[in-house]
């Protein structure tokens, strides 16, 4: 059996450590846990065929616990219940007393029958009965007509019209059995269990150092696979400012889209020259994959993975910084504008020149004019005072203006395809900055009712002509002088 299909019959082991520790493990969890060790002693033969010395390490410290594994398999059914203290969990053959118990619940009416059969042979009494109720028990019953047949080892119980019922000594001590039957059978299989529990709580810090070997070879393994399937290139590292990739690919967006559609992108950046790429372009167009694609590939690249990416060179990245995405936390009084506020102030705080940041929409949750402030005045930071490479994808065109003052800023866009009304997405990331974000096109996308996108675009034209109706009319028909617009940011 090889390594991956061993690997696959491992439960989760930290988990299961947990609840021994903290007392709450069932016979399920044993159950999983014996199940786990028999497939890490399978692991022992593959392992001993690698040579590499990660992998060396790992068995030389392996340890398959045959003892317990052995013990638990053989005391604890394949398929015990949740509940502990109602029986059903411990094997036949495990425990002579608890064995005993259980033919005894199970063989009752067969035990009375043969009482039955030998107190009449004794006392010649054939009408003698051996019966069961719930407020008297077992008893002996014997008619009127035969009552001076009845032995003197026989114990008056209760007398009826027509017949008297007895106990005896031995019935007695059936019936004690019988009755306390059920009761010391889920004490005992509870006492095994708990006994079994204690030996495997024992063994909690070793299983723990165990478990973490298995996630170390699990992780190999799962890397060893992606490299092998996922055409994927070893990257180089370096002690350097630069991340050079050449048409690197998200590897879970390519996973989940038809083979060969994902169109890959080249990305260039250097700490002491290009170091900020400003990323405009359309919704929809690609930009927040190309920047987290980045991310991942830098992450990967530092793990010792394999990256897909036609060749990649990257330079040392201390630690991963990122700002993407809408979320609140009302719970604690924070507005979606001002957790995105927070992440970005801890990016500016801790970032370093060897860090890599990627920024995606800062600045969209407030007004237009606040948003492009604080924007350009995050990007300006970054760039002059932290110096990290830095990916800032935007919806604000005025920022590719920092261009122009920022020599490591450097400004690129996602391309698409007019025709007319329609626009193609080419996903492909080039040079150059970009004016529209055709967010109306993808409301139309999403399925806005064709009114509501032509009212739209009526609307933007009017007000990227500068035209307004101070009363709040829904018709735009004042125009402003030419000389009146708004002013640029130089």
């Amino acid at each position: 059996m090889g390594l991956q299909s061993s690997l696959e019959r491992v439960y989760d082991l930290e988990r299961i450590n947990s609840r021994l520790s903290m007392g709450s493990a069932n016979a399920r969890d044993l159950r999983a846990l014996s199940e786990s060790l028999i497939a890490l002693k399978r692991l022992e033969s593959p392992l001993s065929e690698l040579n590499s010395p990660a992998l060396k390490k790992i068995k030389d410290d392996w340890n398959a616990f045959e003892e317990l594994s052995s013990e638990i398999a053989s005391h604890i059914i394949e398929e015990p219940p949740f509940a502990l203290k109602d029986g059903g969990l411990i094997r036949e053959g495990v425990h002579a007393e608890l064995d005993e118990l259980r033919s005894l619940r199970q063989d009752a009416k067969s035990s009375i029958a043969a009482i039955e059969d030998r107190e009449k042979k004794r006392t010649g009494i054939t009408t003698l009965k051996v019966q069961y109720n719930r407020v008297f028990g077992y008893f002996i019953e014997v008619t009127a007509s035969h009552l001076t047949k009845v032995p003197t080892d026989y114990i008056r119980k209760q007398t009826l019209a027509n017949s008297e019922r007895y106990i005896t000594p031995e019935l007695k001590e059936f019936e004690d059995k019988v009755m306390g039957a059920d009761g010391r059978i889920k004490a005992l299989e509870y006492e095994i269990f708990c006994s079994l529990r204690e030996k495997a709580l024992a063994k909690v810090p070793q299983l723990q150092a165990q478990a973490e070997r298995v996630a170390e070879l699990d992780a190999y393994l799962s890397l060893a696979h992606y490299a092998r399937d996922s055409k994927g290139v070893r990257p180089q590292i370096e002690d350097s400012g630069i991340i050079l990739i050449k048409a690197g690919r998200h590897p879970l967006v390519e996973k989940n889209i038809p083979a060969g559609s994902f169109v890959a992108n080249d990305i260039k950046m250097d700490s002491s020259l290009e170091r900020l790429m400003m990323i405009t372009g359309p919704n929809m167009a690609g930009k927040s994959t190309i920047i987290r694609q980045t991310g991942v590939i830098a992450l990967m690249a530092q793990v010792g993975a394999f990256v897909p990416a036609a060749s990649a060179i990257i330079g040392i990245v201390d630690r991963i910084f990122t700002r993407v995405g809408a979320a609140d936390r009302l719970a604690r009084g924070e507005s979606t504008f001002m957790v995105e506020m927070s992440e970005t102030a801890h990016i500016l705080h801790h970032a370093t020149e060897k860090s890599l940041v990627l920024l995606d929409e800062i600045g969209r949750g407030t007004s237009t004019f606040d948003g492009v402030s604080i924007a350009w005045a995050v990007a300006e930071y970054l760039h002059d005072k932290i110096r990290a490479r830095t990916m800032f994808a935007t919806h604000y065109h005025e920022l590719i203006d920092l261009a122009v003052l920022c020599p490591g800023i450097i400004n690129y866009n996602v391309l698409i395809k007019e025709e007319g009304d329609d626009v193609t997405f080419l996903y492909r990331l080039v040079p150059g900055g970009m004016s529209h974000s055709y967010g109306i096109h993808v409301a139309r996308l999403a399925g806005l009712p064709p009114s509501v996108v032509e009212r739209a675009k009526e609307v933007l034209k009017n007000l990227e002509q500068g035209e307004f109706e101070p009363s709040g009319s829904p018709t735009i028909s004042k125009k402003r002088k030419k000389n009146e617009g708004q002013f640029g940011l130089f």
